[in-house]
């Protein structure tokens, strides 16, 4: 169709970061009655449901970041405790999923993407999950912006890989090359007791930021440099989370990709492209052989 077309091209043209960095800083501020009508607008058009929230006023919060990273009220979510699954790490909808196959990862119909491009270039770390699986999960505006563990794990490397910040919603991914390995992102590599996780949180336009619980907000210095830090498997300073934790969050939406090692998970076979997922529900199942 030519408006999609059209809406292509424009973000190819656009000053994409810029218009990142403005609504960042309208995003933070606070501005009183007209966020709160901002809010009220956001809410009215994206028909979010403010009852499964812990605050469910546009006057409880302060900043249109505040509200979009809102908190769910307690038991909202419940996180399926069955040692011998996954569960999903957000609400949204998946977009792929599937099997990593020489290397590479389905976008959208035609178009694959770089493993080893998706997790910052380096070759080691893509070959945790030759020929494991993936899957990658979109947020909508509508979602809940926070994103949890699908299970127990040890943090060993985060990366920062600069990029550009193209929409992520499915018109775009079917558009649009290399998308997720092409746009911004923070790359969390975790080591499980079946083998190693990777999860992938992806920027896009008007995506302020990109926050971690143990790192804050993740802000390298404007460039294109790949930035590396890496954590203790044990000790006081090691890093580890519970299935269903929190591990970071979106200030404005985007998409969450995960890959698995080979042979260590088997996907939800109910599950597949456009299935809407819930926080807590069923994910994957740990394969027998990788069970403790």
């Amino acid at each position: 169709m030519l408006l999609d077309k059209i809406k292509i091209t424009l973000q190819y043209i656009m000053p994409k970061h810029a218009i990142s960095r403005l609504m960042g800083k309208f995003a933070a501020a606070e501005a009183g009655w007209f966020t709160t009508k901002f809010i009220e607008w956001f809410i009215k058009t994206y028909k979010i449901n403010m009852s499964e929230a812990k605050l469910k006023n546009a006057t409880d919060f302060k900043t249109f970041n505040d509200f979009f990273t809102r908190e769910l009220e307690d038991g909202a979510r419940n996180i399926d405790n069955d040692e011998t699954t996954l569960c999903y790490p957000v609400d949204g909808a998946i977009s792929q999923q599937g099997d990593i196959e020489n290397g590479q990862l389905i976008q959208a119909k035609g178009f694959n993407y770089s493993l080893q491009s998706l997790l910052g270039g380096n070759e080691e770390d893509a070959k945790l999950f030759e020929d494991g699986k993936f899957s990658c999960i979109y947020l909508a505006p509508k979602d809940y912006h926070r994103i949890h563990m699908p299970m127990a794990a040890t943090l060993r490397k985060m990366i920062y890989v600069p990029g550009e910040l193209f929409s992520v919603n499915p018109l775009t991914a079917k558009n649009v090359p290399d998308l997720f390995a092409r746009n911004e992102r923070v790359v969390a590599i975790f080591d499980t007791a079946h083998g190693p996780l990777s999860m992938v949180l992806v920027g896009a336009t008007i995506v302020a930021s990109i926050e971690t619980v143990w790192a804050g907000t993740i802000t390298p210095p404007t460039g294109k440099d790949v930035f590396t830090w890496t954590y203790p498997a044990s000790g006081v300073d090691a890093i580890h989370l519970k299935k269903g934790d929190e591990m970071g969050r979106f200030k404005l939406g985007s998409t969450v990709v995960s890959t698995f090692a080979a042979g260590m998970i088997n996907f939800n076979n109910e599950a597949g492209p456009e299935t809407v997922t819930r926080l807590g529900e069923h994910y994957a199942d740990i394969c027998e052989k990788q069970a403790m």
